[in-house]
């Protein structure tokens, strides 16, 4: 049986930053689409990424900046 700590509550209820380094499967869930679909984005460097030897992440406010970037251009 698992007990409630003060460090469980503030995980929980923490905000996210915009620092945030996110997963390919956390941008995915943001974006509603596939997490194969922000990894060939990222592939073909579309998309900001990190690259962290093998693992790829996506700072939070890079990806917000990036989707304001390409709706300023559909306008």
């Amino acid at each position: 049986m698992h007990h409630a700590t003060a460090s469980d509550a503030q995980h929980a209820t923490a905000i996210p930053s915009p620092n945030d380094l996110l997963t390919a499967r956390d941008v995915a869930t943001m974006l509603g689409v596939t997490t194969d679909w922000v990894y060939a984005q990222s592939r073909r460097r579309r998309i900001p990424t990190i690259t962290l030897g093998r693992y790829r992440r996506y700072r939070r406010r890079a990806i917000l900046e990036w989707l304001e970037t390409i709706e300023d251009a559909d306008v």
